[in-house]
């Protein structure tokens, strides 16, 4: 008779224990937030001007940050992982800041050297170009507090791969770009995929950033967290509402990153 397998993994039992109240500190706030939602009048809360708006914008400018941070960041993880930089930790240092650094630090940040009288904001004011509380410091701003995201995440996948089947097309005669594009890439992608989805989600939820960076503007910067945050003084049945959207779109990012998970291994 085979042995029967066991379904709690070799772990004590009193692991359990802590585990469940992991689940309940997550858990309990949203199950609580979707009790309190008015199902009745959903539709019509999120019918407002300022709620579509929002949830329109951020969604525009969520996507076009996201296809920054993968242009950027695919070569990044790339070179972080593959080539002997001198000084790589450092440079993976700064990269990472951003999942570290508190979101109005960020925003600072990206004032003082985008902004009007920033290091570089200044220069392009000259040449007609204002980027500061604009959807492009939108996009920006997103774009910078997601990349590590990709990175860290991408990163992780090529030293876990290795570079075996890189070495053996090479061997055959391929060129670099051959290899990357044929090989290395399509052997990420589970991870590409993961790590875009995480990036999404978290410029979807970027809030600190974007408001000291862009300002708060219906229709030009004012994004579905800065909405949810305005309307929970006037309206906190449309701000609950709101939230319930931006969390079934988390999920839904992080379902995909969870199949990216299981497509690595």
């Amino acid at each position: 008779m085979p042995p029967r397998r066991r379904t709690d993994g070799g772990l004590p039992r009193w692991v359990l224990l802590p585990a469940g109240l992991a689940v309940l500190l997550v858990a309990g706030p949203v199950a609580g937030l979707l009790l309190r939602v008015p199902w009745t009048r959903f539709p019509a809360l999120l019918a407002s001007d300022a709620s579509v708006d929002a949830l329109l914008l951020s969604l525009r400018t969520s996507a076009a940050a996201t296809a920054i941070v993968v242009v950027v960041g695919v070569p990044l993880a790339l070179v972080l992982a593959r080539v002997d930089l001198p000084g790589r930790r450092v440079l993976r240092t700064i990269v990472l800041l951003p999942l570290v650094l508190p979101p109005v630090v960020s925003g600072l940040a990206l004032l003082t050297t985008l902004g009007r009288r920033g290091l570089l904001g200044a220069r392009l004011e000259m040449l007609g170009i204002d980027i500061a509380f604009s959807t492009t410091a939108v996009v920006i701003a997103q774009a910078f507090v997601s990349l590590p995201f990709l990175v860290i995440s991408l990163e992780g996948a090529v030293r876990t791969a290795g570079h075996r089947y890189e070495d053996v097309a090479a061997t055959l005669g391929a060129r670099p770009t051959t290899v990357l594009r044929r090989v290395t890439l399509p052997l990420l992608l589970p991870a590409l995929g993961s790590g875009t989805a995480l990036a999404f989600a978290r410029s979807l939820g970027e809030f600190g950033a974007t408001l000291t960076f862009a300002g708060s503007l219906q229709g030009v910067t004012r994004t579905l967290p800065l909405e949810i945050y305005l309307q929970r003084e006037t309206d906190p049945d449309a701000a609950v509402a709101l939230s319930v959207v931006l969390i079934a779109v988390a999920a839904v990012m992080v379902i995909a990153t969870q199949r990216g998970a299981r497509g690595d291994r």
